[in-house]
């Protein structure tokens, strides 16, 4: 089956969740979820998987062992592709992501000398700049405040050596559009226009060598 966007009772579920987040309502209301949320993300994947590679859909489960919010479910369903890129409904509307949103040490350490070179780090600019003149936002994660060790704070480019992560980002809100296959061409346009900054980051920064914890 083709993907056609997700069903108006996929936001419902979500505005439900939200205010009842509870084993009871979602047990109650798991069809629900199947139906309307899970399936339609499955066939988004599988039309993906040709040109952005396999996907994977993330547990609807919470992690509560270290947070003071023991609410049980995420209030969305994410799905990541494994050549890059991020998936995510919720009743707020469509997002999307693509880039390394938590870098590595050793990431880190490779992220910052490829920005402070004068060739990679205007090459980075210039990629940032294309990426944003399509549609996307291309920001940084849990930023320094000041410059990191060993970087000038006059550094040309210093807002991105602050950065710990480098993502593209997209977000729509809720429309007709949604359960249509307009949904699809939002997503593959997001996924397109926000490739050049994926292509840099595996070139000059690639994935962590360290050892999984």
């Amino acid at each position: 089956m083709t993907f056609d966007g997700w069903p108006a009772e996929a936001l419902d579920f979500y505005e439900h969740l939200e205010a009842d987040n509870s084993k009871t309502f979602w047990q109650a209301h798991k069809a629900q979820y199947e139906h309307a949320v899970r399936e339609p993300m499955e066939r988004l994947l599988a039309e993906l998987e040709p040109e952005f590679g396999p996907g994977k859909i993330f547990r609807p489960n919470r992690d509560v062992r270290f947070s003071a919010d023991k609410s049980p479910y995420k209030t969305h369903i994410g799905a990541y592709l494994t050549a890059g890129g991020y998936v995510q409904l919720s009743a707020d509307g469509l997002a999307c992501g693509n880039g390394l949103y938590q870098l590595a040490a050793d990431q880190l350490d490779r992220y910052r000398a490829a920005v402070a070179e004068d060739v990679t780090g205007a090459e980075l600019e210039r990629v940032a700049a294309r990426v944003r003149r399509a549609g996307p936002e291309v920001v940084g994660r849990d930023s320094l405040k000041t410059a990191p060790r060993g970087y000038p704070k006059d550094h040309p480019r210093i807002e991105l050596l602050r950065h710990k992560g480098l993502i593209a980002w997209q977000e729509w809100t809720p429309g007709p559009w949604l359960g249509t296959r307009a949904a699809y061409e939002r997503i593959t346009g997001f996924l397109r226009a926000s490739q050049p900054l994926k292509d840099w980051l595996d070139g000059h920064v690639g994935p962590s060598e360290l050892p999984a914890r």
